[in-house]
């Protein structure tokens, strides 16, 4: 009964959005309110009806329901209660229903907290998330419906894949889709500006905060797909350059260059029609990944298996979208003229920098990602682009707009001194060399990527910090700082944060240190500074699987620092095996061991890494998330444009 109510819900949810699709926008055209007002109702019972719905799917994961033939193939009786839960959105048809669900989600957001936007942009906001609604509500419902029965109930299901089973997976889907689905609503105010031929300060204020949450969530997301993928697939990677990592990769990149770009409207009316363009171009490159995930076009290990008819639906749906409103763009976005002038040294002239470097890097991963298919279509050749071209093609521009970030974020707006920022940011300058000394002594006749990098890292956090501090003006008043708005913290925060993960992948990158050999019980050997001793080698059960499980002890310098339990565990339903990493995480580095297989020999195949500044990847991408976080609490950002609801700013006609 449950699952059927599920069902109906869905289909309801279909028929509202239908409604919020058409009704609010034949409003917005005639000018009439009450046509207007549906869209504010419709999206609420649209992100409730399909809530109800992810509810009820939910509850037959929960309980087991076997009738379900989405549970049969993605669920066990005997698998742990998170992983139950987890396996709702584990697979095409949960993960589509999670996608309309948040994507409902935002909808219903821009009705409650629009009261400010003028009724006939909110109409046309609202109408535009709905038509992207009403797409992959047909998408499920003709071709991926997550409510099938089967006739004959099996006694048990067929488990949820391994790699998936761990909590890491069970929180990374949900996030990385609030952020590329929650840039719907970014790509929704964009095409509606186009329709009404109006952008101005306020629309810029207006699509800040929803581009700032969309690229807080994709930060978390990527940050804990990556972290996974570091101590779950047994690898000792953090980032493999993976179609489907690309696929979240490529808006992440393009939503930091839309909220850069916004600011820039919202504080001198310029570059609007650039920011219209990545609006769309952020949200279609989610789409892409939706593609990439979903077609089976390339491989990878995060791909879901689907058929070649869900590729070519979810390829019309991208290409509709994408394609009509960049027909839409090029027809009206001659009229989004710019009003602000600025000088070739200025904060807008460093953020047009910061966009192009950030646009180009999209360009280069999309090419990258894409290549191998392009060139088996037209040339007839397998290719495999690896992270050899990505390391090379990539690093450049993200080491340009680390050099660039420290002095674009102290320029000032209009016009700026270079020669005033640079004396400012001396001791950061000196301080980053000492750093990028210190390291290469130490390193003698190594790679110049781990000196680079953490000179490159302790200039943007010192930069951060003496932007902070140049707030306080010639008075020195440190209580100044507190009164400082949130935004700045955010800004500095963020910023901090990339040159934190910038540091830690430059020393992983260029100082780990990697053992593989065939370990015998209670025979220590030694790796860099740490001696290894296998102790011993248990069978273990766990709820849905055997693991056999080492006891590795980690000593340095005679002293024994930590006690570590890798496993290899054997799924006998999914009939899947698993690596699970033993990692001894410290500020400094991480010793990472993997226990293999025995051998006829005897011993246990086993791998250990040194891992230096392997935390600071994630911890940076924490500051990061609690940077844009701390903006996004800015009071500016909670009144939005409410200024708008006493004076109409002046916005540039379409006619």
């Amino acid at each position: 009964m449950i699952t059927e109510l599920g069902h109906f819900a869905l289909i309801l949810a279909f028929l509202v959005a239908c409604v919020q699709a058409v009704v609010p926008m034949v409003g917005a055209q005639k000018r009439w309110p009450g046509w207007m007002a549906v869209a504010e109702p419709a999206a609420t019972a649209q992100f409730l009806l399909v809530l109800l719905s992810f509810a009820a799917l939910t509850h037959a994961f929960v309980t087991s329901d076997f009738s379900l033939r989405l549970v049969v193939m993605n669920s066990h009786s005997a698998k742990p209660m998170l992983y139950k839960i987890s396996g709702v959105w584990g697979n095409h048809e949960g993960s589509m229903l999670l996608w309309v669900l948040i994507l409902a989600l935002f909808g219903a957001m821009a009705a409650w907290f629009g009261g400010n936007l003028p009724p006939s942009l909110r109409a046309r906001v609202l109408g535009i998330q709905a038509m992207v609604g009403v797409a992959f509500y047909a998408f499920i419902l003709f071709t991926s419906n997550p409510f099938l029965r089967l006739a004959v109930p099996p006694f048990d299901g067929q488990d949820l894949n391994p790699l998936l089973q761990d909590p890491g997976l069970a929180f990374h889907p949900p996030f990385l889709y609030l952020g590329y689905v929650g840039l719907s609503i970014c790509f929704s105010f964009a095409a509606a500006a186009l329709i009404e031929g109006r952008v101005d300060a306020a629309w810029g204020r207006w699509v800040r905060p929803w581009t700032l949450l969309s690229w807080v969530f994709l930060t978390i997301g990527i940050a804990l797909g990556s972290w996974w993928a570091y101590y779950e697939l047994g690898w000792g990677g953090f980032w493999f350059w993976d179609p489907v990592e690309n696929a979240s990769f490529m808006p992440w990149l393009l939503a930091a260059a839309l909220l850069h770009s916004a600011i820039v409207v919202e504080k001198r009316e310029a570059l609007k029609s650039w920011t219209i363009l990545l609006a769309i171009l952020a949200f279609s490159f989610s789409l892409i990944g939706t593609f990439i995930v979903r077609s089976g076009v390339l491989t990878s290990v995060h791909a879901f298996a689907t058929d070649p008819e869900r590729g070519v639906f979810i390829l019309a749906i991208l290409v509709i979208f994408t394609g009509g409103s960049l027909t839409l763009y090029a027809a009206r976005a001659g009229v989004m003229q710019a009003k602000g002038v600025f000088g070739v040294v200025s904060r807008e002239s460093a953020l047009v920098a910061n966009n192009i470097l950030l646009a180009v890097a999209c360009f280069v991963v999309f090419v990258g990602t894409l290549w191998p298919l392009v060139a088996e279509m037209l040339f007839q050749r397998k290719l495999s682009v690896g992270a050899p071209f990505f390391n090379m093609a990539f690093t450049p521009f993200m080491v340009l707009l680390g050099l660039l970030l420290p002095i674009g974020s102290m320029l000032s707006w209009k016009r700026g001194k270079l020669g005033r920022i640079f004396r400012q940011l001396v001791p950061a300058m000196l301080l980053a060399l000492a750093v990028a000394g210190l390291f290469w002594t130490i390193q003698t006749g190594r790679s110049l990527m781990g000196p680079i990098g953490l000179a490159l890292g302790t200039w943007l956090v010192a930069g951060s910090v003496t932007d902070i501090l140049s707030r306080i003006g010639q008075s020195r008043d440190y209580r100044r700082l507190l009164r400082l708005p949130r935004a700045d913290w955010g800004k500095a925060v963020a910023h901090a944060g990339l040159g934190v993960c910038m540091a830690g992948i430059a020393g992983l990158m260029a100082w780990q240190q990697e053992d593989i050999r065939v370990a015998q019980l209670g025979e220590p050997f030694t790796v860099g500074a740490y001696e290894i001793e296998l102790q011993d080698v248990q069978r273990v059960q766990g709820p849905n699987y055997f693991s056999t499980m080492g006891e590795v002890a980690v000593r340095e310098d005679g002293r024994e620092i930590a006690h570590l339990y890798p496993e290899k565990r054997d799924y006998p339903v999914a009939k899947m095996p698993t690596t699970e990493a033993a990692i001894d995480y410290r500020f400094l580095r991480d010793v990472y061991v993997v226990i293999g297989d025995q051998q006829t020999a005897g011993g246990w195949t086993m791998r250990v890494y040194i891992k230096p500044l392997a935390n600071w990847i994630w911890g940076g991408a924490i500051l990061m998330a609690l940077g844009g976080l701390l903006s996004l609490s800015d009071r500016r950002f909670r009144i939005a444009a409410g200024a708008r609801k006493t004076a109409p700013a002046r916005g540039v006609p379409a006619e």
